[in-house]
């Protein structure tokens, strides 16, 4: 089914490794900014994508939206119909733990979720959704070698942004979660049901502990040190 119904793209226009922001627009600036001769692919929905190079490394950037069914979407087409490998979501999250701060890099190791997503698998039990550990490697790897401060763990995929729970957040962070999101539990499941390879990777861009936030503008734009680390962990993988 190509081209898809939310994906424009024909064959062999979208390369094996695909970075996803949440943001369409963020998709546009990791393309104009570090891919060289980007070409856009995908123009349905606003929801934005480019392959070009990185280093001579063919890479795709799209954007995902927000929330797992939007992620859902999205990756299981790129996986499914487009025969990409490799999903890196680069996004944004919520610090949830005194340690980690605004502006560090997170690394998914698992994703909690409060999503029912998962549920249409029929599965006899709770399915934990987990990174693929060679790209987890990968990305550790790169991190270090750029010097970028990072935390490694279990992240939460949460279905709503305004809860009415307003404990909710102390339960998890009881866990140990390290940081909050919306898309990567969904991606991951997706990736393991396909039999491909995702990770989920963050800057902080508020703190439910201390209550610092960024700006839009900073979250669509100047979150640079991620989208590098997530282009050399493509260009390591190749």
């Amino acid at each position: 089914m190509i081209p898809t119904p939310h994906i424009e793209a024909k064959l062999g226009d979208i390369a094996k490794s695909v970075l996803m922001p949440g943001d369409p627009l963020r998709a546009k600036f990791v393309a104009e900014n570090f891919l060289e001769n980007p070409v856009q692919f995908n123009g349905v929905r606003g929801m934005l994508g480019f392959t070009g190079s990185y280093k001579g490394t063919a890479v795709s950037v799209m954007g995902s939206g927000m929330g797992i069914p939007s992620m859902g979407i999205y990756s299981y087409e790129l996986f499914n119909f487009y025969d990409v490998d490799n999903i890196i979501r680069i996004g944004t999250a919520g610090a949830m733990q005194p340690h980690v701060k605004i502006r560090d890099i997170v690394i998914a190791g698992g994703a909690c979720t409060n999503s029912n997503f998962g549920h249409m698998y029929n599965l006899p039990g709770t399915f934990a959704p987990i990174a693929s550990f060679k790209i987890l490697k990968t990305c550790v790897e790169q991190a270090e070698k750029q010097g970028a401060p990072y935390h490694v763990g279990n992240i939460l995929s949460s279905d709503v942004f305004y809860g009415d729970d307003t404990t909710a957040m102390e339960k998890w962070q009881k866990m140990g979660v390290l940081c909050v999101e919306m898309e990567t539990s969904g991606l991951y499941m997706n990736a393991a049901r396909a039999g491909k390879i995702a990770l989920g990777l963050f800057t902080m861009s508020d703190s439910i502990v201390t209550g610092e936030h960024t700006s839009s503008a900073e979250r669509q734009s100047a979150f640079t040190a991620m989208m590098e680390v997530a282009l050399n962990t493509v260009r390591a993988m190749a």
